[in-house]
């Protein structure tokens, strides 16, 4: 065999080798990205809304008043809620039974897509297992949007978000 043979044959397995490292990387990103859930906020919603075919996690409080309980045409518990973080609202339906601890003015952080009339449609609820937990995605929007400030005590009930003024509070005034 000559020396350009082994060359050529020696660049020709580099090349296909790249080729099918290249293309495993590329299945194990798309893979990835198609379940990578992101966590919002409402007021992160309101200010751009993700597509109507990406999941996602949205989080905050039940807004008090909001729970409005029926049955679907499948003949399944149905739910529609609002799920606010003070400065923004969005409603939800959830076709399924609630968790025990589901309640107005807790924390709650359901899985789902929004649909194009702006209404989260929830695959999936989950609500805060304890009186003092609050769940992570929650407590960070909180205090993006103001409304909280953990150095100065537990957060405001849900039921004031709508009236807080976040500036006057952080200031004391």
């Amino acid at each position: 065999m000559s020396l350009s043979s082994r060359k050529k044959r020696r660049m020709w397995m580099l090349l296909l080798g790249g080729l099918g490292i290249g293309s495993a990387t590329a299945l194990a990103l798309t893979a990835f990205q198609d379940n990578l859930v992101f966590f919002l906020a409402p007021s992160e919603i309101a200010a751009k809304q993700p597509g109507p075919d990406r999941a996602f996690r949205l989080g905050g409080l039940v807004e008090a008043g909001s729970v409005q309980k029926s049955v679907s045409p499948e003949g399944r518990p149905e739910a529609r809620f609002v799920v606010t973080d003070g400065p923004a609202q969005v409603p939800v339906v959830y076709v399924g039974v609630l968790p025990d601890l589901f309640r107005e003015g807790q924390g709650v952080v359901t899985m789902g897509k929004l649909g194009p009339d702006g209404t989260f449609r929830a695959s999936e609820v989950l609500a805060r297992h304890d009186e003092t937990y609050m769940p992570p995605e929650v407590a960070d929007a909180l205090k993006r949007t103001g409304h909280w400030e953990p150095e100065k005590g537990a957060p405001p009930p849900a039921a004031s978000w709508n009236t807080l003024n976040p500036k006057a509070e952080s200031t004391g005034g």
